[in-house]
């Protein structure tokens, strides 16, 4: 009996699942060469070299967005930019057909008391009565300023003004002889220290000041006495009525035979109470700069031999009140006009943009800044705010134009369009 052949085993669904020996070395081979090679080496795949620009919202999306962002470049310049203020309107010189001879606009003025007179009332301005830019006590304080100001002029200004120097210089002489004016000289200060008073104005400054009736009297009398002295007679004043009179203002002392140190120390020698004194320098430690009067002892005794003058002689010098305020606020005024001109390049300008800058670009009188003021919109600067009232008290601007051209640091001329040229000297 014939023993049946087996047929064939058939894998199972199993063991063909099971992989093989081969096909696992395979595999194992080819994640061994997966590790040795990376993307970086890869020709295929690059890296971005820059990261993509930032986009808010790609509906806003804009052909530059991706090109790189730059600061835009700042100019570099070597001069400063000018302000607005500070712009000048007119970049060429004015046209110069001819100097202004005389810069009296009045015809009236055919002396030298009338000249006087006429700066005097034309030194302030008004204060306006609305949109001042003050209040009351400023408006008082500049009211008392002004009142406590001598009534002198220059005489320069009424050179400027009469034009003929030489004729003036004349009739100055002559009203001074006359008594219808007085000359008043501060020294050290050139020609800013010569002023004109008329008469009638010194005598009721004298008739105004605290000083006794009896002394007052006396002053007034050696006054019209010596109508052209500088300097009074010491022989002509006791030595109490010179003090009263120095200490009102009225008087100065050109020796150093009184001190103002007199009034807190014993009567006696000028010198007392100073420390150039006996009584000082007996306390200073020998050797030292106190011993030999302090720093400053030759200047302060009145200069070389000042020291060894005696005490009743020479002359007292005329003197007004509160005449250093005044030249001041003149020096300083003059400067100040100099320096508007100075903005311009050749440092000359039309009258009228002199004014406005002198002025401060206030609000004006005309049409259109009344309309302004209507309809309730800025038309300028309010006086107040402006240096002519801080610092100078509203002085005019014709009266310093003059003040300057008659000493000497401008000058004015015709343009023949656009009216009258301030040039500066």
């Amino acid at each position: 009996m014939s023993v049946p052949e087996k047929a064939p085993e058939q894998p199972c669904a199993a063991d063909s699942r099971r992989p093989s020996p081969f096909s696992q070395q395979q595999t194992f081979l080819n994640s061994s060469m997966s590790f040795k090679f990376s993307a970086a080496h890869s020709s295929r795949i690059k890296k971005p070299t820059k990261p993509p620009a930032f986009k808010r919202n790609s509906s806003s999306a804009s052909p530059y967005s991706s090109l790189p962002r730059r600061k835009p470049l700042q100019k570099t310049s070597t001069k400063p930019e000018k302000a607005d203020d500070e712009e000048d309107v007119f970049g060429d010189r004015l046209d110069d057909i001819g100097l202004v001879k005389a810069l009296a606009t009045d015809l009236t003025l055919r002396d030298v008391a009338q000249a006087i007179a006429h700066i005097r009332d034309k030194m302030w301005s008004t204060i306006p009565e609305q949109r001042a830019g003050m209040n009351s006590t400023r408006i008082a304080e500049v009211l008392n300023f002004r009142a406590s100001l001598p009534p002198i002029v220059t005489v320069s200004h009424v050179q400027a003004l009469l034009n003929s120097p030489t004729t003036v210089e004349r009739e100055i002489a002559e009203l001074i002889r006359g008594g219808a004016i007085r000359k008043v000289v501060v020294g050290g200060r050139g020609s800013l220290g010569e002023a004109l008073i008329l008469v009638r104005d010194l005598d009721n400054m004298v008739e105004r000041s605290a000083l006794e009736q009896e002394v007052k009297g006396k002053f007034i009398a050696l006054l019209h006495e010596y109508p052209t002295a500088l300097k009074l007679p010491r022989s002509q004043l006791s030595e109490d009525d010179a003090k009263m009179l120095m200490h009102a203002g009225f008087l100065t002392s050109s020796t150093s035979s009184w001190t103002a140190t007199d009034v807190f120390s014993r009567p006696g020698d000028g010198s007392r109470g100073t420390a150039t004194s006996l009584n000082s320098i007996s306390k200073a430690a020998s050797g030292s700069l106190a011993a030999v009067g302090g720093e400053g002892a030759v200047h302060a005794a009145g200069g070389s031999g000042g020291g060894t003058r005696l005490p009743s002689t020479g002359d007292y010098s005329l003197a007004l009140p509160t005449t250093g305020p005044f030249l001041k606020l003149l020096a300083n005024a003059r400067a100040h006009l100099l320096s508007l001109l100075g903005k311009s390049k050749y440092r000359e300008a039309p009258e009228s943009l002199l004014r406005q800058r002198w002025d401060g670009g206030i609000e004006t009188d005309d049409a259109a800044s009344a309309a302004r003021q209507i309809r309730g919109e800025f038309a300028g600067v309010l006086p107040g705010r402006t240096r002519k009232w801080k610092q100078f008290y509203g002085i005019t601007f014709e009266w310093i134009l003059e003040e300057c051209a008659g000493a000497g640091l401008l000058e004015l001329f015709d343009t023949g369009s656009i009216g009258r040229g301030v040039r500066a000297l």
